[in-house]
């Protein structure tokens, strides 16, 4: 299947890349300041102090922008698990319409959480809410990033939803796993 938003699923796929890439910066840097500590100390001298503040708070904001900014390029590139022992089975024009049937649940569930996450997000803009870490980071950044990546997995799945639904209705015969968005 072509998706015709897949620069955008792209896109949220190198958000989510560079989410996980400054984990591991940050995480590595923190590291190196405290060999370097640990090193000033046996050399006799004093601790320098090289330390992030709260590290594990923004490494748990950037997981979560990671894990929701990525859903929609997972979803395009066939990586999310999915059972098909039993649409395995089924010939080609019932399997289409499970497979409609499947995306309509994911599709319907997809929306529910992003309705919710909408009004998760506006509660937290309106009542100016934080975090209540070390750092006081306004709780609508991480948000708006699950927001995003659940809207992009919208996207992605009404994409593959109509192709589906169209080739169900038009040539259910030569459905096959490609057809529902997965390469």
């Amino acid at each position: 299947m072509r998706y015709r938003l897949r620069p955008l699923y792209t896109l949220g796929g190198y958000l989510a890349a560079a989410s996980l890439t400054l984990i591991c910066a940050l995480i590595t840097a923190q590291i190196v300041g405290r060999l370097i500590d640990r090193a000033a100390v046996a050399l006799g001298g004093d601790r320098i102090g090289l330390a992030i503040p709260g590290l594990s708070e923004i490494s748990g904001f950037l997981l979560v922008g990671a894990s929701f900014l990525g859903l929609a390029y997972t979803f395009v590139h066939g990586g999310h698990i999915r059972v098909t022992l039993l649409i395995g089975r089924l010939s080609p024009a019932p399997r289409a319409w499970v497979e409609v049937f499947c995306l309509s649940i994911a599709l319907a569930l997809c929306l529910y959480l992003a309705w919710n996450l909408y009004w998760l997000l506006d509660d937290s803009i309106t009542f100016n809410e934080t975090s209540y870490g070390l750092l006081r980071i306004p709780l609508w950044i991480p948000q708006s990033a699950m927001l995003a990546g659940v809207l992009l997995f919208c996207l992605a799945l009404i994409e593959a939803w109509l192709h589906t639904l169209s080739v169900a209705v038009t040539r259910p015969g030569t459905f096959t796993i490609n057809d529902s968005g997965h390469e």
